[in-house]
C-alpha cells in the first residue's frame, strides 16, 4: 500500500477499520512567517543584548552592583573558559527564564506527570545555594515534553515487570566494558533482539545515547576520511564528527542535492588535512530532526550514497519506535532496505523508555565496533533491568507477544500527531515538520514570548518545552510538543484550547489559517 505524496512516492500505508492512511509529506517542512516577523525580532533581541551587555559594564566599573558571578583575581592572568557573548547572555537574559527549563518531576513521565514546585525570590541570581526553593508541593500537568513517544514509560505493566525480574535475575551493574568482564549474556540478548527488529545483521547497544555517537563515529572514520553531515544535526554528531580529525562538510537541511554538490566537489580535489585522495566518505542524516519535526528524505540520500560509493549513517534517535507501521524508523517509513544503511543508530531512552543506545548494520561493520569503538573498550555496559525494558517493548512493537498492542501504539501515536499538527495550523499557529512528525515544534520566534508562554501553558496545568537560543537559532525560539501514544484526543482538544487562549496573549499566531 503506498501513494505518492508531493511528487514522492510513499510506502507503507496503513491500515485501520478497513481504510488506507497514506503517510503524508507536507508542502513545507519549515515554513516562513511575514517578512517583516525577523525584522522585528531581530530588534527585540538587538535592544536585549545592548541592555544586557550595558548592565555588564555598569558593574564592571562598579556603578551597579549585581549578583553576577565575578571573576577570581587569582585568575586573571589566565585564559578565560568562556567568552564575553556567552557570559552576558546567560546573565543577563538566560537567568531570568529559568524558571521555564530544568523543571524537576517526581514521578513517571507519562501523559500525566507530576512537577514539584518552586520559586525564586531574586530572579535567578542566587549564588553559593540552590537557585530555587521548592514549596513542598506538586502540580499534576499534562506532559509534552518527554520523549515517551510509545507510552511504554510506566511504573507497572509486563515492561515493568520484567525489568524487576531481571533486577532479582541479575542485579543492577554488570561491573566492567564490554571488551572485559562486563559482557554479559543478555547483551547479547538484547544485540540479538536489536538487530531481528531492525531487520539488520547484527547491533550493539551502548549505556549511553550521546556517548553512543560520540565514542563510535571516531572509530568509523580519520584524518583522511570526508564527512558530510546535515547542517542541524545533533551536538553528539558534530562531537563525534570533531573527535574523529576528519575533515567534515555541512550540506542544507535535508537536501540531497545540497550533499551531492558539496560531495561532488570534494571528490575534484584531495582532503586539506593529508593532501591525499579521501580514504572514504560517510554521510551523516537524522531519521528526525528533534527542533524541526522534520523527517529525513531517505530515498534520496540512499541514492547518492549508491552513486558515489559512500557510506550512510542514519541517527535515528527521535525517528526508532516514532515512524513505520510497527515503529521500524524512517527505512520502515519509506519502505527502504535497510541494508542500504551502513550505519544504523538510534537511542533506546525514547521510545523504548529506557536508556542507552545501539548500532546496527552488517555483521563485519558491527565486529568492528564491537572491536576498535572507545564507548566497548572504556565505557561500562547497560544495566541489566534497562535491557529487560528494550527487550519486552521491541517484543511488543514486532507483535512477537501475541498481541497487537504495538501495532495499535503505531496508529494512536500517528493519529495524535497528524491530528494536533492539522489543528495547530487551522488556529493560526505557524509549525515546522513533517505531518507525521511526534516532535511538534510551535513558532514563537522571540525569546521572550517562547518563555511567557511556557509560563502561561504552565497556568493551564500544561508542561512544555520552551527552546531558544543556543539550542536555536536566536532569532527561532519554539515550543516544542513530544506527542505520546498515551495522549488522548480529550488530552489534544484541551490543549488546543488552552493554546489559542495563551496564543492570543502572547500574539503567537505566525502561521496561515489552512482548513484541511
Amino acid at each position: 500500500m503506498g501513494g505518492t505524496q508531493n511528487g514522492k512516492t510513499v510506502a507503507n500505508g496503513r491500515v485501520k477499520n478497513g481504510k488506507t492512511i497514506e503517510l503524508s509529506t507536507p508542502v513545507e517542512e519549515c515554513p516562513k512567517p511575514a517578512f517583516y516577523v525577523f525584522w522585528l525580532v531581530q530588534l527585540n533581541i538587538t535592544m536585549m543584548l545592548l541592555g544586557a551587555m550595558v548592565a555588564t559594564l555598569l558593574d564592571n566599573w562598579g556603578i551597579v552592583k549585581t549578583k553576577r558571578a565575578k571573576g577570581d583575581p587569582r585568575m586573571k592572568d589566565f585564559s578565560p573558559l568562556g567568552n564575553s557573548f556567552d557570559a552576558t547572555y546567560t546573565d543577563h537574559i538566560y537567568r531570568q527564564s529559568t524558571d521555564v527549563v530544568n523543571r524537576p518531576i517526581s514521578g513517571v513521565p507519562g501523559a500525566i506527570v507530576r512537577l514539584k514546585d518552586r520559586y525564586t525570590d531574586d530572579h535567578g541570581w542566587t549564588q553559593n545555594r540552590l537557585v530555587f526553593r521548592y514549596t513542598g508541593k506538586e502540580t499534576e500537568v499534562i506532559n509534552l515534553g518527554s520523549y515517551n513517544y510509545l507510552g511504554f514509560s510506566h511504573r507497572s505493566g509486563v515492561c515493568a515487570d520484567a525489568a524487576a525480574a531481571y533486577i532479582d535475575k541479575y542485579g543492577i551493574n554488570c561491573g566492567g566494558s564490554r571488551q572485559e568482564n562486563g559482557n554479559h549474556i543478555v547483551h547479547k540478548s538484547v544485540d540479538r533482539t536489536l538487530a531481528d527488529y531492525l531487520r539488520v545483521e547484527d547491533a550493539v547497544v551502548f549505556p549511553m545515547g550521546f556517548a553512543t555517537n560520540s565514542m563510535n563515529i571516531p572509530a568509523l572514520v580519520d584524518k583522511g576520511s570526508l564527512i558530510l553531515s546535515d547542517r542541524l544535526n545533533h551536538a553528539s554528531l558534530v562531537t563525534g564528527c570533531r573527535l574523529s580529525g576528519a575533515h567534515t562538510m555541512v550540506f542544507r537541511h535535508n537536501d540531497a542535492k545540497d550533499c551531492e554538490r558539496k560531495l561532488r566537489d570534494a571528490l575534484c580535489g584531495v582532503s586539506p588535512k593529508t593532501g591525499e585522495k579521501y580514504n572514504k566518505v560517510l554521510i551523516i542524516i537524522e531519521g528526525i530532526y528533534s527542533m524541526e519535526g522534520t523527517i529525513v528524505d531517505l530515498p534520496s540520500f540512499i541514492a547518492v550514497k549508491k552513486k558515489y560509493n559512500c557510506y550512510l549513517f542514519l541517527d535515528e534517535a527521535h525517528s526508532i519506535g516514532a515512524v513505520g507501521p510497527s515503529g521500524r524508523g524512517v527505512a520502515e517509513y519509506w519502505g527502504c532496505n535497510p541494508k542500504d544503511i551502513d550505519i544504523m543508530m538510534g537511542t533506546l531512552t525514547k521510545s523504548f523508555a529506557s536508556a542507552g543506545g545501539y548500532m546496527g548494520g552488517a555483521k563485519k561493520t558491527i565486529d568492528y565496533i564491537r572491536r576498535y569503538s572507545a564507548g566497548t573498550c572504556y565505557g561500562v555496559t547497560m544495566s541489566p533491568p534497562l535491557i529487560a525494558q528494550v527487550e519486552r517493548a521491541v517484543l511488543i512493537m514486532s507483535g512477537q507477544d501475541g498481541t497487537d498492542i504495538g501495532r495499535q501504539k503505531a496508529i494512536s501515536l500517528l493519529d495524535n500527531s497528524r491530528y494536533f499538527r492539522k489543528e495547530l495550523r487551522k488556529r493560526g499557529f505557524l509549525v515546522y515538520g513533517n505531518n507525521d512528525s511526534p516532535v511538534v515544534p510551535l513558532m514563537t520566534f522571540y525569546i521572550t514570548k517562547v518563555v511567557e508562554f511556557s509560563r502561561r501553558m504552565l497556568k493551564h496545568n500544561i508542561g512544555v518545552v520552551a527552546v531558544g537560543y543556543p539550542a536555536t537559532p536566536l532569532l527561532e525560539a519554539r515550543v516544542r510538543f513530544c506527542l505520546s501514544a498515551d495522549h488522548t484526543k480529550e488530552h489534544l482538544d484541551y490543549i488546543l484550547e488552552a493554546l489559542v487562549q495563551v496564543g492570543e496573549e502572547t500574539n503567537t499566531f505566525y502561521g496561515t489559517k489552512i482548513d484541511e
